[in-house]
């Protein structure tokens, strides 16, 4: 069948093949299509990016505090409205500097309120979405106990390449990156209706596989939005040598790492990437991740009925975990049911096997704690409102 191609086309179509034996349709996408680049935006702009960008434009440079103020402070995203503006100089501001980049499409709540899913229509046409989930929030007993806090999950691309075959936005495949103004936006979206404790990279896309935007996101969210490096997570597949750029980076941010197998061949069919990057690779720069930032590092695990929640899997998993003198307290395990997407042959696991999985982590004192899951009555999982409105 590959006769008359070039070693290239050959090369293609062997990894189609592949894919397709494993029961998958989408290959590994690792470069975004180079499309649907957003305008700039003032959230584009590093601090010192600023004052000159101001100056360039024809404004005085002490607008550049001022907008900071309204955007990021205020969480103001229209100059139209900033009366300490010169009526002038507001249309200048917007068309210049904050284009719109996220357009509403569609809002779901749950939880009596407190958790809300939010479908953007980018300026291309793609759609991104983002949740704001609320706990302890008075007089709403389903938002749970403790604390009034606030933790954000937003997407960090159009899509994903990943093509993890349990995952809607995987299955979706990847149509871009998202900028550093997109990432920012969904942020400066919600603290318009809450102040935010806790922003989860867990959305739509690969983090690690749109690194320097996410960075710049990261860095626009500490230095400018005054939100905590602690209280953010940063989730991968297992994209190893950004796990180890990451470490390099400073920053006590939470790596997350989605494991979803212990072995090898199973991890091959749930998460492709592992044909890159084997499952003792990742955990070894997951551990190195903690031992470089002293951050306890969170290993995600879909728990898929039949599938990988077998007790023999979870006591692979907390051998894996312990490897070679590591012991267990350099990292917390999220079991997590699985949110089926319409259509799937994936579901989530029996609550005796979820039960029995982290029990069995728990005897070899590993934390382990099932991750609450919220919002199935509102296409909880990832991907599915955009699926949906595709």
């Amino acid at each position: 069948m590959t006769e008359g191609l070039t070693d290239a086309e050959r090369s293609r179509a062997d990894e189609l093949d592949a894919h397709a034996r494993a029961g998958r349709v989408l290959p590994l996408v690792f470069d975004a299509p180079r499309r649907g680049k957003p305008p700039r935006h003032w959230a584009d702009l590093a601090p010192a990016e600023r004052k000159p960008a101001a100056v360039e434009a024809g404004l005085p440079g002490f607008r550049a505090s001022q907008f900071d103020t309204h955007y990021y402070a205020q969480a103001s995203t229209d100059p139209t409205s900033w009366t300490d503006l010169p009526a002038a100089l507001r249309e200048q501001a917007k068309v210049t500097f904050f284009p719109d980049l996220l357009t509403e499409v569609r809002v779901q709540t749950a939880d009596e309120g407190t958790t809300v899913k939010t479908l953007w229509r980018l300026h291309d046409g793609n759609l991104v979405e983002s949740v704001l989930m609320e706990y302890g929030v008075p007089g709403k007993r389903s938002s749970g106990s403790g604390r009034h806090r606030a933790t954000l999950c937003i997407s960090s691309q159009a899509g994903c390449g990943m093509a993890c075959p349990f995952c809607a936005t995987g299955q979706g495949g990847l149509q871009r990156n998202l900028s550093t103004a997109e990432i920012v936006e969904q942020v400066v979206a919600a603290m318009q209706r809450v102040r935010l404790n806790n922003i989860v990279f867990m959305g739509m896309g690969e983090p690690m596989a749109n690194y320097n935007a996410i960075m710049g996101a990261i860095r626009r969210m500490t230095d400018d939005l005054g939100l905590s490096a602690r209280g953010i997570t940063v989730s991968t597949v297992g994209l190893v040598p950004r796990i180890e750029q990451l470490a390099t980076e400073g920053l006590p941010l939470t790596l997350a790492v989605s494991l979803h197998a212990p072995d090898d061949e199973l991890r091959d069919t749930l998460v492709p990437i592992n044909t890159r990057h084997k499952v003792g690779e990742v955990v070894d720069a997951a551990h190195h991740y903690f031992t470089t930032t002293g951050r306890r590092v969170s290993i995600e695990y879909a728990l898929i009925r039949d599938v990988n929640d077998q007790a023999w899997r979870s006591d692979a998993l907390a051998d894996l975990l312990t490897k070679n003198g590591r012991g267990a307290g350099w990292v917390h395990v999220n079991p997590i049911p699985l949110n089926p997407t319409p259509g799937s042959k994936w579901t989530a696991s029996r609550r005796h096997d979820e039960q029995e999985f982290v029990r069995r982590l728990n005897a070899r004192g590993i934390a382990a704690t099932i991750r609450d899951t919220r919002g199935q009555e509102i296409d909880g999982a990832c991907g599915q409102l955009a699926a949906k409105e595709r």
